[in-house]
């Protein structure tokens, strides 16, 4: 079984900046695409920004200039720097990966179980 683990997130002032880390916990053979995702209270989960396996990324237009989505093959980690965060920031935030834990697996999807980002004014 495979785990996506989160960490990072926190209270932070506004104009603040904070970076999150999501992390397999174990070996996994291959990693495709990987993102994070954010749901604040009562909204719906959205899509934050995405990387593929080549280092290819998106942003929502909401974060686009403030938030820098990277990755480590090597750790098998995704990261979020986030920067200039607004109380609007407030979430959250998942990150998600589509990978293979074995040679021949299929691919499947994985969640983490999420990491509370609160941005006060």
């Amino acid at each position: 079984q495979v785990q996506l683990v989160e960490s990072g997130g926190g209270l932070v002032q506004a104009g603040g900046s904070l970076r999150l880390s999501c992390a397999a916990s174990r070996s996994i053979f291959s990693i495709n695409a990987m993102g994070w995702y954010r749901q604040a209270p009562g909204k719906q989960r959205e899509l934050v920004a995405t990387i593929t396996s080549g280092g290819s990324t998106s942003y929502a237009d909401s974060v686009k200039g403030r938030f820098t989505i990277s990755r480590d093959n090597d750790k098998n980690t995704l990261y979020l720097q986030m920067n200039s965060l607004n109380p609007a920031d407030t979430a959250v935030y998942y990150c998600n990966a589509y990978l293979r834990v074995f040679p021949g697996a299929s691919q499947r999807r994985y969640w983490g179980q999420g990491t509370q980002v609160t941005v006060s004014s």
